[in-house]
């Protein structure tokens, strides 16, 4: 069992149950900018107060004993944001990365981007690819940086992949299955998430994840991302686990 959380109608203690972790869980890191709003400050503070969040909650994730934290950090659809957001936003990866990698490194974190790092800016490209080269033989949490990912874009690309390999005769058209798609993926080798939460009150799921969150369990919250913390975390975990997930079969 773990710490405290809340009391039920009778007064008792309620705590999470160590057995019942999520393995991975995914957020989709919303709110930044109407933190900022609330607060009468910049977007960009917003983007920055979200960033330094990533730190606390990844922290928590690895104490609880989650295995895959999935991070929503920007969409392929967030290039339609102004020039200078967009670059904020590039900087701010860089940023986090650079002050980050040496405490991920050394509590053994996998730092991997999930999306089409092509496209990014050479420096945030490089810094990515740094990251994951340094890490990947870690074997703690997998932190997953979702940049320039869209739910859509990876299913596209995976139909381009198998396509290619069926016109190559490395791959069986009539004998395909959903195991085999899924090694196409950006996940691929990864469980899908447990469990998918979104801060900010929006209630929708943007493009995220799209073939991944067949079954998975949604929590959705009011807070914004920068004040999103490890009690809500705790508490998104608590209603986890107070489901009954049949996967599209019943209970006996």
């Amino acid at each position: 069992m773990f710490g405290f959380l809340k009391k039920d109608n009778n007064n008792k203690a309620i705590e999470l149950d160590m057995d019942k972790i999520p393995e991975h869980i995914a957020i989709i890191m919303d709110g930044n900018g109407r933190w900022a709003q609330g607060k009468k400050l910049p977007r960009s503070a917003g983007h920055k107060a979200g960033a330094e969040n990533v730190r606390e909650i990844t922290k928590e994730c690895s104490k609880l004993g989650v295995k895959y934290l999935t991070l929503y950090a920007f969409s392929t659809e967030n290039w339609k944001r102004s020039n200078e957001e967009v670059n904020i936003l590039m900087k701010l990866m860089v940023e986090f990365l650079n002050k980050e990698i040496d405490e991920l490194h050394e509590n053994q974190v996998v730092v991997r981007c999930l999306g089409d790092i092509t496209k990014l800016p050479e420096e945030c490209r490089k810094t990515l690819e740094e990251a994951y080269e340094r890490t990947k033989d870690n074997t703690g949490i997998n932190l997953n940086l979702a940049i320039n990912y869209g739910g859509r874009d990876e299913i596209l690309k995976a139909v381009r992949l198998i396509a290619k390999d069926v016109l190559e005769s490395k791959s069986n058209i009539e004998t395909l299955d959903i195991g085999d798609v899924e090694k196409y993926l950006y996940t691929a080798g990864m469980p899908d998430p447990d469990l998918i939460i979104r801060p900010s009150g929006e209630k929708r799921i943007s493009n995220f994840l799209l073939w991944q969150c067949a079954y998975s369990e949604f929590w959705y919250s009011n807070i914004n991302w920068p004040d999103f913390n490890r009690n809500n975390l705790q508490e998104a975990i608590l209603d986890y686990q107070d489901r009954d997930r049949r996967f599209g079969g019943i209970n006996k």
